[in-house]
C-alpha cells in the first residue's frame, strides 16, 4: 500500500521522545504527521519493559533530570498520565566501610570537613550559574558562523551577552573551566575523596572520557542544565518507568492528530533528484512525504537510511567521523527482596546510589576501555525504582537498574565471551557493598553497548547519538551543514539526540526541529 499524495505530509522516523515531541508540535500546528517506529512500542531508549516475569524496568535511560518544563506544560503531559513516583532524589556516594556521603542540593551529609561543606555550596553556586548559560541554549536553534545572516548574529550576540552577564569573576571562571577536565576543578575545591568521586561521576556518565579528559567539566554542566522547573540537576523517577514519559508524549501527539505506527521499520529514505519524497518500510510499503524528519542517530540517518551516494563526499566524511562509541552497559536485577547495603537504612535504597570512591578509581576504571577491555572495577549509578513504584515488581519483590562504566563497544575478544565475565565482575563489586545481593537476585540482565545498539538502534550503542563535547556541540552538532536541524538534502531534517542540544530525556531537539520546519 502506498500513500498517494506526498504534499503537506510529514513522516517522522522513530518514536523516541524527541520524535514524539516533534510530532506533537507539528501536528498541533496543523500538519499531517505520521511517525514510524521499528519497535513494537513507542519510546526508543525511553521505554519500560519486562525483563523477567513480573519485573519491569526502564530499559535504557532510567533517571529523569532534563525534561523541559515548558514542553511538559505546552503538551499537557500530566493530563496524559505523566506523574513522578519520586522527585528530588539524593545521591549517596557509597563507601566500602559503610561511611557514606549523602549529597542533596547544597548539603553534604557524612564525614566531610567544614571547609568542604563551604566549598560545596560555592561549587554548586557557580556550576549552576554556568549550567544556566548552557541551559538557555537548549531551546534556541543554533546559530551558524555566517556573518551575513542577521538572525545568526543575534543568536551569537545572545550567547555572548549571557556569558557577560555572569559578571566579571564568574565569566572569567566559566571561560577558564568550561573546556577543561573535572579532575583539576575538583582537586582545586575539595579534600574529600568520596565527594570528589561522586561529583566526577556526573561528568563522565555515558561518555568515553575519564575525570582527566578535556570536556568533562562541560558534560557535568550539561547534566545540570535542564529547564525542569526544579533545582539544577534534580533527579526524578517517573511512575511506571521511563516509558511513561514516552506514552504521555505519544498521547499528546495523537491528541493533535499525529498517526503513530509501531512495528514499522524504515528500510530507506526515498529520493527524487535532490529532494526526499518519503520513506520505504521494511515490508516494501512506500510512504510519500514532502518532509522527512529523522529521530535516528546521524550515522544511521545519512549513511544507513539515505546512503552516502546521495551526499556530497565531504559531508559524508564528516558524518563518518562523528564520535559515537558507547562505553556504558546497563544492568537489571530482579530481586526477591531489598538487599542490605552496609551502613544504609532500607529507605535510603530509594535514593540514587553511586560507586565512585575517588578520582583515581574512576580514571583507572576508564583506562581499561582505552585498550578495548571492560573495567575490572567499574563505576556505577544505581537505583531501586520499585522502592517508590511498587508496580514495577511483584509484591515483596524489587528491581534494580544500574548504569555501569566502563564497557567499550568494541571489546577485545568480543562480547560473546565477555558478557558473562563482566556480569560477574559487576556482581562481585556490588557484593562488596551489599553482601547478600547475589542471593536475592532472581535474574540478572546485562545490556552491553552492542546490545544497546541492537535493541535501541543507536550506532555504537551511544545513547547520546554522539559524544557530547565542545567540538560536537551547538553549531557543530552533529556537523556543520546540519546543525540547524535542516540538512543538505532538501526536505530532510534531524530531530534526535545527535542534534543540538544533545542527549538526555529533555525533548528540546524535537521541539526545535519542529520550529525549524514550521519556519520554512
Amino acid at each position: 500500500m502506498t500513500s498517494l499524495n506526498r504534499h503537506n505530509n510529514i513522516v517522522i522516523i522513530g518514536a523516541g521522545h524527541n520524535g514524539l515531541v516533534c510530532a506533537a508540535y507539528l501536528a498541533k500546528a496543523g500538519k499531517k504527521v505520521t511517525v514510524v517506529e521499528a519497535a513494537g512500542q513507542v519510546g526508543g531508549a525511553a521505554v519500560t519493559r519486562e525483563f523477567a516475569p513480573g519485573f519491569k524496568v526502564s530499559a535504557c535511560a532510567h533517571v529523569l533530570n532534563l525534561l523541559d518544563k515548558d514542553i511538559r506544560r505546552e503538551l499537557q503531559l500530566e493530563s496524559h498520565g505523566l506523574s513522578m513516583a519520586r522527585q528530588g532524589l539524593s545521591t549517596i556516594a557509597l563507601g566500602k566501610d559503610g561511611e557514606h556521603l549523602v549529597v542533596n542540593g547544597e548539603q553534604v551529609g557524612g564525614k566531610v570537613s567544614d571547609a568542604d561543606q563551604l566549598a560545596f555550596k560555592e561549587y554548586r553556586r557557580f556550576m549552576a550559574r554556568f549550567a544556566g548559560v548552557i541551559g538557555k541554549l537548549h531551546n534556541r536553534i543554533p546559530p551558524r558562523f555566517d556573518f551575513g545572516n542577521r538572525s545568526d548574529l543575534i543568536q551569537l550576540g545572545k550567547l555572548a551577552l549571557d556569558i557577560r552577564l555572569l559578571g566579571r569573576d564568574d565569566m572569567r571562571e566559566f571561560l577558564r573551566i568550561a573546556g577543561i577536565n573535572i579532575y583539576d576543578v575538583l582537586q582545586e575545591n575539595f579534600d574529600s575523596d568520596l565527594l570528589k568521586g561522586a561529583l566526577a561521576l556526573d561528568a563522565v556518565l555515558g561518555t568515553c572520557s575519564g575525570p582527566r579528559s578535556n570536556n568533562s567539566v562541560f558534560t557535568a554542566l550539561h547534566r545540570l542544565s535542564g529547564n525542569t522547573g526544579g533545582a539544577p540537576g534534580a533527579l526524578s523517577l517517573p511512575r511506571g518507568g521511563m516509558g511513561a514519559v514516552s506514552e504521555a508524549l505519544a498521547a499528546a501527539a495523537r491528541k493533535h492528530g499525529a498517526q503513530i505506527r509501531t512495528s514499522s521499520p524504515v528500510a530507506r529514505i526515498t529520493m527524487d533528484g535532490d529532494h526526499v519524497i518519503g520513506v520505504e518500510l521494511g515490508n516494501g510499503e512506500q510512504l510519500l512525504a514532502d518532509t522527512v524528519v529523522s529521530g535516528a542517530d546521524p550515522k544511521t540517518t545519512f549513511l544507513g537510511l539515505l546512503g552516502a551516494r546521495n551526499l556530497e563526499a565531504g559531508f559524508a566524511q564528516k558524518i563518518k567521523n562523528i564520535r559515537a562509541k558507547g562505553n556504558a552497559a546497563k544492568l537489571h536485577l530482579a530481586l526477591s527482596g531489598l538487599p542490605e547495603f552496609t551502613g544504609l537504612r532500607a529507605e535510603q535504597l530509594g535514593e540514587r546510589l553511586v560507586i565512585a570512591p575517588d578520582l583515581h578509581y574512576i580514571e583507572k576504571a576508564f583506562n581499561h576501555s582505552k585498550y578495548g577491555e571492560f573495567s575490572a572495577k567499574p563505576v556505577m549509578e544505581i537505583v531501586f525504582p520499585s522502592v517508590a513504584d511498587a508496580s514495577l515488581a511483584p509484591p515483596g519483590h524489587h528491581v534494580m537498574s544500574a548504569i555501569v562504566q566502563y564497557a567499550p563497544h568494541e571489546l577485545k575478544g568480543g562480547w560473546g565471551a565477555g558478557k558473562s565475565a563482566f556480569t560477574d565482575v559487576v556482581l562481585d563489586l556490588l557484593e562488596e557493598y551489599a553482601p547478600d545481593i547475589r542471593s536475592k537476585a532472581v535474574m540478572a540482565e546485562l545490556l552491553t553497548p552492542q546490545d544497546i545498539e541492537r535493541e535501541f538502534r543507536m550506532t555504537g550503542g551511544h545513547w547520546h547519538h554522539g559524544e557530547l563535547s565542545m567540538d560536537q556541540f551547538l553549531m557543530l552538532r552533529p556537523v556543520p551543514g546540519a546543525a540547524q536541524y535542516a540538512t543538505p538534502v532538501h526536505g530532510l531534517y534531524l530531530c534526535g539526540a545527535g542534534s543540538h542540544p544533545g542527549g538526555g530525556i529533555m525533548g528540546s531537539a524535537g521541539r526545535n526541529a519542529a520550529r525549524a520546519i514550521l519556519a520554512t
